[in-house]
């Protein structure tokens, strides 16, 4: 069977800024890590095949059905909570910091950031990024609708095509690439000498760039799965 994650040699071969700084390469397998085959859910392995991120009891129901969803590291903690406004002209989710143990999981929270898909009419852009500064602290529909976002110049922007597996998100100010989404290319184990398989749609590579944020990052992509949204039917495999 093939390796969905990158191997020892795949991580010395890594992408490198100016500084010599590697960037970090994730294989996202859209599946859940609990353990229940075929079932909706990310789960995120590094270079060296260790779990880094993981998003469990996902639904890719529409937005108004879909509730909340928490992005946890690879070991089960929480880091950045994600919740859709239900009532909005446009299709937006809003991220904030993750509860505290302890503390009531719809507990008011700094919001970070929120996501808000482009219209079509804005050639080759998926979604727009606009950090805390320039959004509302609130999900007070009205004020998403027509507060500071509405006015203020998006934090990083994404552009291509998310559901292709060929997009980049780039940084607004100056248009630097941070990140990329692509497809997985793999070879069998059975046959290293191969050209490598293009995987399925289910199986994508992301590059995050060392000047970016890779939870942040991460955050975008399972946001990117819910405003680019289809149904979608995993695959069930056999152990």
């Amino acid at each position: 069977m093939s390796r969905i994650h990158p191997n020892a040699e795949a991580s010395r071969r890594l992408l490198r800024d100016g500084a010599g700084e590697a960037a970090a390469c994730y294989t996202v397998w859209m599946r859940s890590s609990m353990g229940f085959q075929g079932t909706d859910g990310f789960s995120v392995y590094d270079a060296g095949g260790e779990l880094a991120f993981r998003v469990d009891n996902y639904s890719r129901r529409r937005k108004i059905f879909a509730g909340e969803l928490t992005l946890m590291d690879g070991h089960g903690a929480p880091l950045l909570s994600l919740r859709p406004q239900i009532i909005s002209m446009h299709d937006q989710w809003n991220c904030y910091k993750a509860p505290e143990e302890g503390q009531a999981k719809r507990a008011r929270s700094q919001q970070l950031f929120s996501v808000r898909k482009c219209s079509v009419l804005q050639n080759n852009r998926e979604a727009e990024v606009y950090m805390s500064s320039a959004c509302t602290t609130t999900t007070d529909a009205s004020a998403s609708d027509h507060g500071s976002t509405g006015h203020q110049s998006p934090g990083f922007w994404i552009e291509g095509c998310f559901r292709r597996r060929n997009c980049k998100i780039r940084r607004a100010h100056d248009g630097k690439e941070v990140a990329r989404i692509a497809r997985k290319k793999a070879r069998t184990a059975a046959m290293p000498d191969t050209a490598p398989l293009t995987l399925g749609e289910d199986v994508f590579s992301l590059v995050v760039q060392p000047d970016a944020d890779c939870t942040m990052i991460m955050a975008l992509v399972v946001v990117l799965d819910r405003i680019c949204w289809r149904p979608y039917t995993p695959l069930i495999c056999s152990s």
